[in-house]
This record gives C-alpha cells, sequence and structure tokens, in this order.
C-alpha cells in the first residue's frame, strides 16, 4: 500500500530507506547480462566492487562479490569483458546505496558472442541498414577529413601519414576517442556526431588497428551502428586487420581492410593523378594535332581547286555564257519577229484578195435595184428602172436608159455597158 504522507505529517528518512530496501529484497535473485566498466580490488579486503555497464544504454549498476568468485571465473575477469552475473539486489539503508550482491560470474564465451553478433546483425540487416542503395559515393578530392581515433596510436599515424604522403595538402579533422573499453562506443559516437555537424568534413574515418575479438565488440554495438547509419557524411570503417570483420564495416560506406587502405580511399594519389594529366594532356596535344594536319590537308586541297585557285575566271565564263544567251535569246526573238510580220503579212493579203472590196477596186461594180436586190442578167434590169452601183469607194445611182444581151461567146474582156446613167444622185 502507498505510504500516507503530508507537510504536516512527513515521513522520516529510515521509514523510507526501510520501506526501498524491502521493496528492492522482494526482485529475489536474477541473473543480469552486462559490460565490465570497472574492477575494483582493494588490497587486504575480501570484497571486490565491480560496475556493471549496459552496452546499448548509458546506464550502470555496482556489483560487489567476494574475491573468491572474481577470482574463480575462467577466463579471469578483466575490465571490458561482457559477462553474466547471478545476484541479488540490495539497498544499504543506513547508506542509502543500491548495490548487486553477486554470487556467481560466468564470462562470456566467444562461441556465445559470435552467436548474438550474428543474431544482432540479421535483424539490423532485416531493417535494411546494410543495404548498398543506402551506401554513399566518397568524394574524389575531400576538402577536409574526419578521423576518429585513439590519441597517438598506431592507427592515426597510419592514417595521416598514409594520407598525406599520397596527397600533402589534404586537412584533417581529428575526434580522439576510446577504441576499446566500457566508454568506447560511446565516445566514438560523440566523435562521429560531432565531425558530421562540421560542414567542412567530407568523409569520416574510424580507424583502429588490429585486436582480438572482445577488444572489437564496441564496434559492433547497436548504438554505433544505428548511429552510423544515421550520418549524412559518407563513413569508411578501418577496424582491424583483415580477417576481422565487425558490423560497423557493414554499415559503413566503405570498408577498408586496414587504416592505411582507409587513406588510399579517401584521397588520391598526387602523383598517379600527375601522371593521368599528362597522359590526357598528350592524348588531347595528339588528337588536336592530327585534326588540325586533316583539316589543313582539307584547305589545301580546296585552295588547290581552280574555282579557289582563280575564282574570276568562273566568273568570267558564266559572264561570256550569259552574254552569249542574251545574244542568241535576241536573234531567236528577232527572227521570230521577222517571220510573224511576214506571216501577218501574207495572210493579210490573202485575206484581201479573197475580199469582195478588192474586186471593186479592179473596176467592177455590183448594180442593185430599188428593193435592194442584185441585179444579175440585162432581164432584171428592165429600161428606165432606177439602180445602184455599189463601186470600190461608195455608191451610184445609175438609171437604165438602153439594154442589150449579149450571146455566150462574148468575152468578158469586152465589155459593153448594161446600164449608163443619167446624172449622179449620190456618192
Amino acid at each position: 500500500m502507498a505510504l500516507q504522507t503530508s507537510p504536516q505529517q512527513p515521513a522520516p528518512v529510515r521509514q523510507i530507506a526501510t520501506l526501498l530496501a524491502g521493496y528492492i529484497d522482494r526482485l529475489g535473485a536474477v541473473w543480469v547480462e552486462g559490460q565490465i566498466a570497472q574492477l575494483n580490488r582493494r588490497q587486504g579486503m575480501s570484497t571486490v566492487f565491480l560496475t556493471l555497464r549496459d552496452p546499448l544504454g548509458d546506464m550502470s549498476v555496482t556489483v560487489t562479490c567476494s574475491r573468491q568468485v572474481v577470482d574463480s571465473a575462467d577466463p579471469p575477469v578483466v575490465e571490458g569483458a561482457s559477462v553474466v552475473v547471478h545476484g541479488r539486489p540490495r539497498f544499504y539503508a543506513n547508506r542509502g546505496t543500491l548495490s548487486l550482491v553477486v554470487d556467481e560470474i560466468r564470462m562470456v564465451g566467444l562461441g556465445e558472442l559470435l552467436a548474438r553478433l550474428e543474431r544482432r546483425r540479421q535483424l539490423l540487416a532485416a531493417e535494411g541498414l546494410f543495404a548498398r542503395e543506402r551506401k554513399q559515393r566518397l568524394p574524389f578530392l575531400p576538402r577536409r577529413i574526419g578521423l576518429v581515433t585513439a590519441r597517438g596510436s598506431a592507427a592515426e599515424r597510419d592514417v595521416t601519414e598514409n594520407a598525406r604522403r599520397r596527397w600533402p595538402a589534404v586537412a584533417f579533422a581529428t575526434a580522439y576517442a576510446s577504441m576499446q573499453g566500457p566508454n568506447c562506443c560511446r565516445e566514438v559516437i560523440e566523435a562521429l556526431h560531432r565531425l558530421d555537424r562540421d560542414t567542412a568534413v567530407d568523409v569520416i574515418v574510424v580507424a583502429r588497428g588490429g585486436g582480438s575479438v572482445e577488444d572489437l565488440l564496441p564496434f559492433s554495438d547497436e548504438g554505433m551502428v544505428r548511429a552510423v547509419a544515421g550520418l549524412g557524411t559518407p563513413v569508411v570503417s578501418a577496424i582491424g586487420h583483415e580477417p576481422d570483420t565487425p558490423m560497423l564495416d557493414l554499415v559503413a560506406d566503405v570498408r577498408a581492410s586496414t587504416p592505411t587502405d582507409a587513406a588510399k580511399l579517401v584521397v588520391p594519389d598526387v602523383q598517379e593523378e600527375v601522371r593521368r594529366v599528362e597522359q590526357l594532356r598528350d592524348r588531347s596535344r595528339h588528337v588536336v594535332g592530327t585534326w588540325l594536319r586533316h583539316e589543313h590537308t582539307q584547305l589545301a586541297a580546296l585552295r588547290a581547286r581552280p574555282t579557289l585557285a582563280d575564282p574570276y575566271r568562273t566568273l568570267d565564263d558564266r559572264v561570256a555564257e550569259v552574254g552569249r544567251l542574251v545574244d542568241r535569246s535576241r536573234r531567236t526573238l528577232g527572227h521570230g519577229l521577222d517571220r510573224g510580220q511576214d506571216d501577218l503579212g501574207h495572210a493579210r493579203a490573202r485575206v484581201r484578195a479573197l475580199s469582195p472590196l478588192e474586186t471593186l477596186r479592179r473596176g467592177y461594180a455590183v448594180l442593185q435595184d430599188s428593193d435592194g436586190h442584185v441585179v444579175a442578167g440585162v432581164g432584171a434590169a428592165p429600161v428606165g428602172s432606177a439602180l445602184s452601183a455599189r463601186v470600190a469607194d461608195g455608191r451610184l445611182d445609175v438609171r437604165v436608159v438602153s439594154a442589150r444581151s449579149d450571146g455566150p461567146e462574148s468575152s468578158a474582156s469586152d465589155p459593153t455597158p448594161v446600164a449608163a446613167s443619167e446624172g449622179s444622185e449620190g456618192s
């Protein structure tokens, strides 16, 4: 039942401490897994004090056990080791402290560790943290390289010296962290976030030398794996040697077998790049030279053509040809006009020859009676009748004063007037 208290009736400290001790005693004996963050063997005391830390969370608990329990552990208990302990939590009311009193310590064996790591790897892989699609490409020439490593370590020298040997102007932003032990995971994650916030850092290298499986356990920590997966800056993992494969290698964008290999991956070799530039320059010169020679040959061939050697010659030929065509056209047109004029004259003469008016111009006349009928014979014009004679340039009014008929033998060359005019009445 909850303790009833008020400002007027507060509970004394001893009562609260006693209640806490009673509540904690009810938990009973438990098995606890953790990592030994601190081991304190005090001289002349039979009790050993340990700090057991949760590797996935920033939590720890104090552990007390007898020296005999610690000494009987196989392999020996050391700081950073993963263990499983059996004990009872106890609250010391007089000091107000909580401790886990342990009566058995079991070191987590290598086979069990590897099995747990494999299960963890499968779970993280199922989430897609190791997918190839998440990998980022490394920049060709980073402005600044972020380096996470231990202070003064051989891995730091390998990365910096090899990188500067390949590209002397390379710049580093180093964030030091513990690369093994209970604080390794937390410090490495903090260093990664610090470098990721630096906008001048284009790539981050996490470097550590070789070690045992237990030494490399922090780099398979789930918290570190998720931290690397959430970074916006490409990460190169250079942990241990070629056979070492912590889960950091799987989540990193690029895996380097050694710190030296990481230096080769993040920066290009200046000598190699210079040779490549020289090769490209030689190829460019060769290509441009070949192209220029080809174009020069083509230009010379064009200039050697008669058209370009003497351009006015072609124009003169064309001018002469145009002149000849103009003269020919004029002659052809003149001949055509002359023939047309001649044809027109001939046609006019033929038409005039067929015209009755031409007959009248030769001296003939057409006689018509008063009704306008043509007088074709002597019998159609009795004496005294008035007739109209049509001549070439007008009409004559005539009257028949006499009439006689000519025989068939009469010739047209001896004409006899068939009518005589009494006088002119019209023109």
